[in-house]
């Protein structure tokens, strides 16, 4: 399905890795927990969902394994006032987005990404518009078979 979401802003921790070194040395999970230590930081906070926000390269040959992307994992914010100490604030762009909703594990949300970049993308008549984000809220429960994770993959207008 496709949407069309006005522009936000969110606080939080960037990483700059491949997918590769993200799982081997558990980069995202590690951001992910010192982001949750440090929620109370983070002023005009909006709720308690966490957003990943992956930014790639203009690349024609990326390949996410090898080639390093940045990652964003954050709060909602309704305006960043003061960003603490270690974090980034980043602007979210209104787009039109593909919106998808994936159920199960979360390590097997390649599957999902995969149907995602390798088939609905391409008979889509659409273009990548250069990033994607996923929203982490009371449904994420990442080890539990009943975890769910919305998708979202913007699209160039």
């Amino acid at each position: 399905m496709v949407v069309s979401l006005s522009e936000f802003e969110v606080v939080g921790i960037e990483l700059s890795a491949n997918l590769k070194q993200i799982e081997e040395q558990q980069l995202a999970k590690q951001a992910y927990d010192s982001l949750l230590s440090r929620a109370s930081e983070i002023e005009g906070r909006i709720g308690e969902t966490v957003y990943l926000i992956q930014i790639y390269p203009n690349e024609p040959d990326f390949n996410p394994m090898v080639d390093a992307f940045t990652q964003v994992i954050g709060y909602q914010v309704s305006t960043a006032a003061t960003v603490p100490n270690g974090m980034v604030a980043h602007q979210v762009p209104s787009s039109d987005y593909a919106q998808f909703l994936h159920k199960g594990l979360e390590s097997e949300l390649g599957r999902t990404y995969d149907y995602l970049y390798g088939q609905w993308l391409p008979q889509s008549g659409r273009q990548f518009g250069g990033y994607d984000f996923e929203v982490w809220d009371d449904r994420y429960q990442p080890e539990r078979p009943e975890n769910e994770i919305e998708v979202y993959v913007a699209l160039k207008s």
